[in-house]
């Protein structure tokens, strides 16, 4: 798999981090400078195009039982969310003053566990759609993306897009025409269309598309900058239009060249390892620097060194957590192996 796939999860994670920490800024410090320059939510757009891109390109070449896929999908997302959803709802429960945007709710941590989408209680709006963790609304949604991709695994490679698009299509459409409903606004949101888009930038990269190296440096520099311009502008326009579009060249262009694995940034491929990481445990670390502000500034004296602080003090700790955690379960669980069942349509160069 191409090296630059970990390298934009590196990019795109700390996005996020960065996003989560100007808004934990801003409400211990309204008037920071810094919180004027709120953007980094585009990292979720990148990971949903990327998410498409990679499910294509590692089973379009070969056969694969539907519950193989669906296994390998579920070792490597639920053991690490399971255990962060469980330690915020104790959080929420012990010291519920620690996680503002958590609250203990047993039918809600349940949902949580199950990918359900369901109101956030601790919204005191009433219309957040999210977990226990908050930024787990897009597990939810991957895990839909993982239930029907595995199911169109059935389907010969040469209708798989089709059938793809169709199932998502079909669900998008119903979930617009249904009465208002919880699952209605998730499954309906224009956003689940980035991950078709990323199948589609999967099935181009098969067939060796390639483009020189100025190009695809120009064409990056282009892409990452409407991306954040329009993620900072936040345009009243479907998400899909405004920053999916712009994760969708990128991808496409980061993928159209090959690079080797350099030595100098094996930094941001680790980064791009433990992205997983990185994004489920940096809510934590945000909120634990609450307690550690007033002395920051204190010694200090700079919101801003304090947003580094909290973005480098995310990234280590979600690199404690793979290394830790996520990579020997991921690698326990690899040993076993369901029952297969769904036969595979036999695949074909793709």
């Amino acid at each position: 798999m191409c090296v630059q796939l970990q390298y934009i999860r590196a990019i795109a994670a700390l996005l996020v981090v960065y996003f989560h920490a100007i808004l934990q800024l801003e409400k211990l410090n309204p008037d920071a400078w810094i919180t004027d320059y709120l953007f980094g939510k585009s990292g979720v757009d990148l990971f949903f195009v990327l998410s498409g891109f990679v499910m294509w390109i590692t089973t379009a070449d070969k056969a694969q039982a539907v519950t193989d896929f669906w296994w390998k999908r579920i070792r490597r997302v639920v053991p690490l969310y399971w255990a962060v959803t469980l330690a915020a709802a104790m959080v929420a429960l012990v010291v519920p003053q620690i996680l503002k945007s958590t609250q203990f709710d047993i039918p809600h941590i349940l949902a949580s566990l199950a990918f359900i989408p369901w109101l956030n209680p601790a919204d005191p709006t009433g219309e957040m759609i999210a977990p226990v963790i908050v930024p787990g609304w897009t597990l939810n949604y991957e895990m839909y993306f993982y239930l029907l991709f595995g199911l169109c695994l059935l389907v010969p490679v040469r209708h798989r897009i089709a059938a793809i698009t169709a199932l998502i299509g079909s669900v998008f459409l119903v979930a617009n025409l249904a009465p208002e409903s919880t699952a209605a606004r998730f499954y309906g949101d224009t956003v689940i269309f980035e991950f078709v888009a990323g199948v589609i930038l999967g099935r181009i990269y098969k067939t060796s598309v390639f483009v020189s190296a100025p190009v695809v440096a120009v064409a990056l520099v282009l892409g990452f900058g409407v991306l954040l311009h329009n993620d900072y502008r936040g345009f009243e326009l479907p998400r899909l239009i405004t920053i999916g579009i712009p994760a969708a060249f990128i991808i496409f262009f980061a993928t159209a060249i090959r690079i080797p694995d350099l030595k100098a940034w094996r930094w941001l491929r680790l980064l791009g390892d433990a992205s997983y990481s990185i994004y489920l445990t940096h809510i934590f670390t945000l909120a634990g620097s609450r307690m550690i502000y007033p002395w920051v500034i204190g010694t200090l004296q700079s919101d801003t060194l304090f947003v580094v602080l909290m973005v480098a003090m995310s990234t280590a700790v979600g690199l404690a957590s793979y290394t830790l955690f996520e990579v020997p379960v991921g690698r326990y669980l690899s040993s076993a192996n369901p029952p297969r069942f769904g036969k595979p349509a036999k695949a074909s160069n793709a």
